[in-house]
């Protein structure tokens, strides 16, 4: 019998974990500003479908953001918010508190499922994906926002060669992000109908690099990688990286960008009424009067 091996985890859960519960307690004012962007873009996503919904969950609880935005489409007949590991002492006692890796829903319970910014930090996102496309019944939508991949490339890029430069090698300082196209074949795998990805990049712009590292803290958003370096790096390098970052990512008026790539996931639980692809055939019009042109033969020598 073959023997099984585990894939090692990338990222560090229970740090992830830790990490929340501090920024939900010590809510600094206007770090929850990526939040609110998505949720607004998650609203009109959802404005935009023509038939409401039985029953939703908002799935991480995302500061109420996503929960008020849905209430307010009236898409939702029943909304359900569930917290990530912890309830958030800012808002009313959420309907349930769940690990978005494991959900605690049975198959074909929910006709709605909205994700904001949280299963970037899933350790087996394609196992997730199975999940809630099982959760959801027939027709049933999900709709999820995550960071993809260049998302903070100019802080990446600015600490590694800082790192490099003054100690001879680099550790990863940035989580990684997965790609457009690789998440459009995720969803394929998960067994989602008609779904759709698609890249929104936000410039953010600061006064210098430390004010984004600052932000970052505060939304919970630093390294959590299982394999991260565990030596904190000399203040050396962190001024370095930020006059590279100064150098190489400034506007004309000095202010540097840092860019979060939005990535939004779609896709619907099969159902027998949705479309379906054309099977390939004959071909019933001819591809010169599609164009306007004439047809030719090409006789063979």
């Amino acid at each position: 019998m073959k023997s099984v091996t585990a894939q090692p985890e990338l990222f560090d859960r229970e740090l992830l974990r830790m990490r929340r519960r501090t920024t939900l307690v010590n809510a600094k004012f206007g770090s929850d500003f990526l939040l609110k962007a998505v949720a607004e873009d998650l609203e009109e996503r959802l404005s935009a479908i023509t038939r409401t919904f039985e029953t939703a969950i908002d799935l991480g609880g995302h500061c109420g953001h996503v929960e008020s935005l849905l209430s307010a489409t009236g898409k939702a007949k029943t909304l359900y918010r569930a917290d990530l590991w912890q309830p958030d002492p800012h808002l009313t006692a959420p309907a349930f508190v769940a690990d978005d890796a494991v959900l605690p829903l049975k198959d074909q319970s929910t006709d709605l499922i909205v994700s904001a910014l949280s299963l970037q930090f899933v350790n087996d996102l394609p196992g997730t994906l199975i999940q809630i496309r099982r959760a959801l019944r027939p027709d049933g939508l999900f709709l999820a926002t995550l960071a993809g991949a260049g998302t903070l490339t100019e802080l990446r890029d600015c600490l590694t060669r800082a790192e490099l430069e003054l100690r001879g090698g680099a550790a990863a300082r940035v989580l990684p992000f997965a790609d457009t196209r690789d998440l459009g074949g995720l969803m394929q795998r998960a067994g989602f109908a008609l779904p759709v990805t698609d890249m929104d990049p936000l410039t953010v712009r600061y006064n210098s690099m430390f004010d984004l590292m600052a932000d970052l803290k505060a939304m919970g958003a630093t390294n959590i990688l299982r394999e991260r370096s565990r030596t904190p790096l000399p203040k050396t390098v962190f001024l370095r990286a930020a006059e590279l970052y100064s150098q190489d990512y400034a506007d004309p008026d000095g202010r540097v960008r840092a860019t979060f790539n939005m990535v939004t996931l779609l896709g619907w639980a099969p159902h027998s009424s949705q479309q379906k692809p054309l099977k390939p055939g004959p071909a019933k019009t001819r591809l010169a009067d599609a164009l306007g042109t004439e047809e030719f033969s090409v006789s063979k020598s």
